[in-house]
């Protein structure tokens, strides 16, 4: 059961008021005083006719919540939607501050620009579970899975170089990455490596990381982002002012190449943001695996089950108002 248009509900919020409007009644006659009827009291009839507000009310309430249009799914259909559980693993190492990437026209760093690629590529992956390791001399696990992609992008948003111990451990990052896979269930199970450099750092070697995750069966694609030859490096001289220095790009092309290999993935180099954004999308298409859920297809309308009484309400309501319980003159 669902509402098609539940802000139709908000209205409820006006009852009190239409409460007090439906009680209230212009006098018919003026009178200086009713001192002298105050010991009378009311017939039955009067007592009776107090109730006419309530159905009024009663009658008002029904017709809004028909408004909201309940609906109720009688037939249902097995539907395929995708949906794979992904690591993506970012290097945040200082070298990824060297602004060899172009974002709407003027000059981005590295981590800018895969933040911008990765931000469309989690937009594509709406049935999918991701998280996020940073790294750089040592892993850190930014985000375990999740659908909540918004969460997760907030998370990769906080990353910033510095964060971490300078270094790259391309196999303690990857060896991370695998231990927070081993808990899903899914039976599609990714790691999106992307570095900039030569690992140099971490307990665990790019080869015996990517032995683990072959023997688990994970897949693993790997990405070496920046230029190639020399790219341009900020640094602060003792003044503040800031300043570019030439810097070599030194992607370990043979390491990456080997753990892509060996996990049955894919290695990709990524010159430029148009590059970059190929990439992911090369990855979006090689990387789908089908889902059976119940989708309700029909739905069949209730708001006549309320609207009908509502209706009815209202009339006896003008009926009694005018003839039984009609008040003179």
């Amino acid at each position: 059961m669902r509402l098609h248009d539940p802000l139709a509900l908000l209205l409820l919020v006006a009852l009190p008021l239409l409460w007090r409007w439906a009680r209230r009644r212009p006098p018919a006659l003026g009178y200086s005083s009713l001192d002298l009827f105050r010991g009378t009291g009311g017939g039955a009839r009067a007592r009776w006719r107090r109730l006419l507000p309530v159905v009024r009310l009663a009658a008002l309430a029904l017709l809004i919540a028909a408004l909201a249009r309940p609906q109720l799914g009688d037939e249902d259909s097995t539907v395929r939607s995708e949906g794979i559980d992904i690591m993506l693993a970012v290097d945040v190492s200082s070298s990824m501050l060297a602004e060899d990437f172009e974002l709407d026209g003027a000059p981005a760093n590295r981590l800018q620009a895969v933040k911008d690629v990765v931000r469309q590529f989690v937009e594509q992956r709406g049935g999918d579970r991701i998280g996020l390791v940073l790294f750089a001399a040592r892993p850190y696990l930014q985000s375990p899975l999740t659908l909540d992609h918004g969460w997760l992008m907030a998370n990769l948003d906080r990353a910033e170089t510095g964060m971490i111990e300078d270094g790259t451990a391309v196999g303690s990052a990857l060896a991370s990455s695998v231990n927070a896979l081993e808990a899903s269930e899914s039976k599609g199970k990714v790691v999106i490596l992307l570095t900039d450099g030569q690992s140099n750092a971490g307990k665990v070697t790019p080869e015996d990381a990517a032995k683990a995750a072959a023997a688990l069966g994970y897949k693993v694609y790997t990405i070496g982002a920046g230029t190639r030859g020399v790219a341009r490096y900020p640094q602060i001289d003792f003044l503040g002012n800031k300043r570019y220095v030439p810097m070599q790009v030194d992607i370990d092309e043979k390491t990456l190449g080997m753990i892509a290999q060996e996990t049955g993935g894919k290695y990709f180099r990524a010159t430029d943001i148009e590059s970059l954004r190929n990439v992911y999308a090369e990855i979006d298409q090689l990387e789908k695996t089908e889902h059976e859920g119940l989708v309700y297809l029909d739905y069949h309308e209730l708001y006549p089950w309320l609207a009908i009484p509502a209706l009815l309400l209202l009339g006896i309501e003008v009926l009694l108002a005018e003839t039984w319980l009609r008040v003179l003159p």
